[in-house]
């Protein structure tokens, strides 16, 4: 009897690990799910590293700081999925650092430690909803404001605009928000848009009745910044609330880590904040 279970075993098939997937087979299974048509012309591409890299795990980000790849590395994971560049321009264009010490600082380290940096920026704005706006609505606890004819406003209970300053950086954590309006003024309608819109986007939307308070990323001063000064000036119920670009979008990719892990089962995926980049002096 013990002889016949012996023979049974070494009869049985050996199991074989499966192979991890590479970079670009995992980029396919973003192109594939993310839910809308992949254009040709994006800067949804990789900046670093190389395709055919077997993926040891990923790494969501807002932005790939040499602190990002740093942690990156040390936690065993090699596939950096950024929402923004990662060399300092929209396009990543490199010529103009390539005797730049801290942009071969960062190449080498990439290289060395045998990185792979993909972009997700357009696409997962694309998205429906939008990948960022559906990851900071929730991060702000204002999923139950939505309005349902636009994602991007919101009607809440009536508040003190410092105080909803307040309680917005308290929840995101954030030690350098700036807000453009009087402190006490009542305010229950907000609009939401994470990033750099652009004074366009911004400004058309300050012009809508249903925002009292726009909520936003970045505003060049000289242009969204001085509507707003100009609104209020004109006895206007307007304010502004600059979080930060980098706080106003990274629930975003923390969002992205959840929906990645939907499809992507044979790595560990983990989403590595950032971090707000200034500081309030005492």
């Amino acid at each position: 009897m013990r002889v016949c279970l012996i023979l049974a075993l070494l009869a049985a098939p050996v199991s074989i690990a499966a192979e991890p997937p590479t970079a670009a087979q995992i980029i396919e299974r973003i192109q594939k799910n993310v839910g809308v048509p992949w254009h040709k012309e994006t800067v949804d591409t990789i900046k670093a590293g190389n395709p055919n890299t077997p993926v040891t795990g990923i790494v969501t980000t807002f932005a790939a700081t040499l602190d990002v790849l740093q942690r990156a590395a040390a936690s065993g994971k090699n596939l950096i999925v950024t929402h923004e560049p990662t060399f300092y321009n929209h396009l990543d264009q490199t010529t103009e650092f390539e005797n730049d010490p801290v942009y071969r600082a960062k190449r080498q380290f990439i290289d060395e430690h045998g990185l792979v940096v993909f972009r997700f920026h357009d696409h997962w704005h694309a998205r429906h909803p939008d990948g960022i706006l559906e990851g900071m609505t929730n991060a702000l606890g204002w999923q139950k404001f939505r309005s349902p004819a636009n994602p991007h406003l919101f009607v809440m209970p009536e508040q003190t605009l410092d105080r909803m300053a307040y309680d917005t950086a308290t929840r995101l954590k954030i030690k350098t928000a700036r807000v453009i309006g009087d402190p006490k003024t009542k305010v229950t309608k907000a609009g939401l848009l994470p990033g750099a819109a652009g004074e366009e986007s911004q400004v058309k939307m300050l012009e809508m009745d249903d925002v009292e308070v726009l909520v936003v990323g970045e505003a060049r001063e000289w242009e969204t910044t001085e509507y707003v000064r100009d609104a209020i000036t004109e006895g206007r119920h307007k304010a502004l609330l600059i979080l930060g670009h980098v706080v106003s979008e990274e629930a975003g990719m923390e969002e992205c880590a959840g929906w990645l892990k939907t499809f992507v089962m044979e790595v560990p995926i983990e989403f590595m904040p950032a971090k707000e980049p200034f500081w309030r002096p005492n």
